[in-house]
């Protein structure tokens, strides 16, 4: 990952590096969202087609073969919305290329770094410390949120059949059908799903107390489907950085997550139609919501309760440092 932001920071003029670099400190990092919007950092579009291979190349460093896929069809979805919305070609509201490279601190040093790619529907950071021997360290790697619109896609484009985030709504609805009536009861939140996701893109987040049915309650089958719907999210990551996560939900007890759903209880989609669910733990927050655009808009969001932005495992890698002089 340090090789690869590197790489990209040699290719920029001094003028993109201006735009690309920020202070580790900056509170620029903690602003991100996933509306289309203004963004500072420097975009795909303000790139040399070498620059944006480079940029490209750090993103895939960090993620599966299927993560990485989906990511590039996120982006690649601003062309349908594009064509929906009868927008001209050269329209940067609805821009593939209108995703957002920045860097916190120096990737070459010996101090803490981050980077961050953020735009519409896709925005992700993470943030590396370099250990005494000169091993890199990802201490941090949420918040990550993947949203989809449409969620299929049924406007006759050349992409019309795709389906970004087709695992985080079938896995759901797997686990949701083989709860009894009593589970899907203790599961169940509301009967009309939420608007959106309820954290939103808040810097600092926690709910008030963890709702919904815990896999310690569940049988074998029923865990099974659950763990596979929590893996459909942590596979987004390269496979050292999704072992990362789980190792830390397994310490946290897997018999504490919990499965909460709100909405709908079929994957019809339709107007007034929708459906919400989370993955609530004693570390973790994932949520999902696809109620917008008569349910065919999909938004997911990835925390990390005790670490996002890796503030806390900063503090303790800071405190280990000093503890470890002689």
């Amino acid at each position: 990952m340090q090789e690869e932001a590197e790489a990209l920071l040699r290719l920029l003029t001094p003028a993109q590096r201006q735009q690309t670099v920020f202070r580790f400190d900056d509170e620029e990092r903690f602003d991100w969202h996933y509306i289309p919007r203004e963004r500072k950092g420097l975009p795909l579009r303000a790139m040399n087609a070498q620059q944006q291979q480079a940029a490209r190349k750090l993103l895939q460093r960090c993620l599966s073969q299927d993560g990485y896929r989906k990511a590039e069809e996120i982006m690649a979805l601003e062309n349908v919305l594009r064509a929906i919305e009868n927008r001209p070609s050269n329209d940067t509201y609805r821009d593939p290329d209108q995703y957002a490279f920045s860097i916190f601190g120096d990737p070459s040093g010996k101090d803490p770094w981050s980077w961050r790619i953020d735009g519409h529907h896709l925005s992700m950071q993470f943030l590396i410390v370099t250990g005494p021997d000169g091993a890199g360290r990802v201490l941090a790697q949420t918040p990550i949120f993947f949203g989809s619109n449409p969620a299929v896609v049924r406007a006759d484009v050349p992409q019309k059949g795709k389906q970004v985030l087709k695992d985080e709504t079938a896995r759901a609805f797997e686990l949701l059908a083989s709860l009894d009536s009593a589970q899907v009861r203790r599961a169940t939140l509301a009967a009309v799903a939420y608007p959106d996701i309820v954290t939103g893109n808040r810097r600092k987040l926690s709910l008030e107390r963890m709702d919904g049915l815990r896999l310690g309650d569940m049988n074998g089958h029923q865990r099974d489907l659950f763990m596979q719907l929590v893996q459909v999210y942590l596979n987004r990551y390269r496979v050292t950085l999704a072992s990362q996560q789980l190792d830390k939900l397994t310490k946290a007890g897997l018999d504490e997550l919990r499965f909460a759903w709100a909405g709908d209880l079929t994957p019809t989609l339709g107007a007034g139609k929708g459906w919400y669910y989370r993955i609530h733990g004693p570390t973790v927050l994932i949520e999902y919501d696809n109620t917008q655009t008569n349910a065919n808009h999909i938004h997911t969001v990835v925390r990390d309760l005790t670490n996002d932005f890796g503030l806390d495992a900063l503090e303790e890698h800071y405190r280990n440092a000093v503890h470890s002089k002689p």
